[in-house]
């Protein structure tokens, strides 16, 4: 898969819901905003939540949008794969095979 253009055709997906919907994408978007300047973790750490729960429920536009997300947040390739190491242990066989999405497109999306 081509993440980078993945992303781009999702954002694309997310515009035209956008249009609509707009209502609920605009709740949907202070929801998003709400949580992640509240609270006591930062932006990175609550990434690597959504990472996580991206690849335990198996929904791969929000595991690039969360992968790329935290590429921007300043995470590390390193700190990516240990909390796939986490999702694995919590999701089993089927969190393996978006574990590996998830690392490609970090790949991809570094290269």
């Amino acid at each position: 898969m081509d993440y980078p253009d993945y992303i781009k055709q999702t954002r694309d997906r997310s515009r035209n819901l956008n249009r609509a919907v707009p209502g609920t994408m605009k709740g949907f978007g202070a929801l998003s905003t709400a949580v992640k300047e509240g609270g006591t973790l930062g932006v990175k750490e609550k990434e690597f939540v959504a990472l996580g729960i991206s690849v335990a429920v198996r929904c791969e536009a929000c595991i690039a949008f969360h992968v790329d997300a935290l590429m921007k947040a300043g995470a590390s390739r390193e700190e990516l794969a240990d909390v796939l190491a986490m999702a694995i242990q919590m999701g089993g066989g089927p969190s393996v095979m978006y574990a590996g999405k998830a690392l490609e497109c970090w790949d991809q999306l570094a290269g």
